[in-house]
């Protein structure tokens, strides 16, 4: 794929996140800079579908029809070679009292409902991405947060439609990012970011897995953010600087190049789910192209 086949959907956001495409064909984009969530139109047109503050990072179509959006609590900005960037100057995401949680917003009036902040009374880190199963449960990742000498680990947890049964189902992973179910929901990916691996847990039921240990699918030199999976169960991870990584189900690794030093998201969406968007969040914008193959049709869509 050349970058001449990827186009601009929007431009002038802040750092945009957590596509996700809503019934009316438009494509809801987080913000996590200015804690916004964006409705984005099919010809660009952006506008503010709901203010939540903090850093509004995933996001995911509920069963009850709102949006689902998970929260890193907010984090420290600083520019590096005119980008701006979520770590401080001395690389730390640690922003004091800040704690993260999960909203549900009313699509049709942009209302914003707090439906969790903590699991066992333990209060979240960064709430990072977001996947909803066919049961209305939803899986989702804590990034953690870091100092330049430290690392407080993140965790996966899982919750049901309505909030009121929240599990930690792994935990002590370096920079728990991009979260997808496999076509049959037999197996929960998790993108680590800080080791660039894509971790696979077999699930045994509702919010539990097999094992709290994971298994490597695919070890790569990249830095991974979130991920989309595709219809014959492909695992597409945003890779940072190095645009797209494509884990086959073979376990065999490919990258698509972006053009874009920041590249953070990808969803699919048309009626032959070959249309990608993809967050180029760096330099503030929602790309699309014409996906080869056709994503996996989402729960709840």
């Amino acid at each position: 794929m050349s970058d001449q086949q990827i186009r601009e959907v929007a431009t002038g956001l802040g750092f945009p996140e957590g596509p996700c495409v809503l019934p009316d064909g438009d494509l809801a984009v987080t913000d996590v800079r200015l804690g916004q969530v964006w409705r984005v139109a099919p010809d660009g047109a952006t506008s503010v579908l709901a203010t939540v503050g903090g850093g509004a990072n995933g996001s995911a179509l509920g069963a009850d029809g709102s949006l689902l959006v998970v929260n890193n609590g907010g984090l420290p900005w600083s520019e590096r070679g005119g980008i701006g960037i979520p770590v401080d100057e001395h690389g730390s995401t640690r922003v004091p009292g800040a704690r993260g949680w999960v909203d549900r917003i009313d699509l049709a009036t942009g209302g914003v409902t707090r439906l969790i902040d903590d699991c066992d009374g333990e209060p979240f880190l960064a709430p990072n991405d977001i996947v909803v199963g066919s049961d209305g449960g939803f899986w989702f990742t804590d990034l953690g947060r870091m100092d330049p000498r430290t690392y407080d680990r993140g965790a996966v947890y899982h919750s049901t439609a309505d909030g009121s049964t929240v599990r930690r189902v792994a935990q002590g992973i370096l920079g728990a990012n991009g979260v997808g179910l496999s076509p049959d929901e037999s197996t929960l990916y998790v993108a680590e970011t800080s080791t660039g691996r894509l971790l696979a847990w077999t699930i045994t039921g509702p919010g539990e897995v097999e094992s709290p240990q994971p298994r490597v699918v695919a070890a790569t030199p990249d830095h991974f953010d979130s991920l989309a999976v595709e219809e014959d169960g492909t695992v597409v991870v945003a890779a940072i600087n190095h645009g797209l990584c494509l884990v086959r189900p073979d376990g065999s690794v490919e990258h698509v190049d972006v053009p874009e030093p920041m590249t953070t998201n990808i969803c699919f969406a048309g009626d032959d789910l070959r249309t990608a968007y993809i967050t180029a969040s760096a330099t503030g914008r929602v790309l699309t192209c014409e996906w080869p193959r056709p994503g996996l049709r989402l729960h709840h869509t």
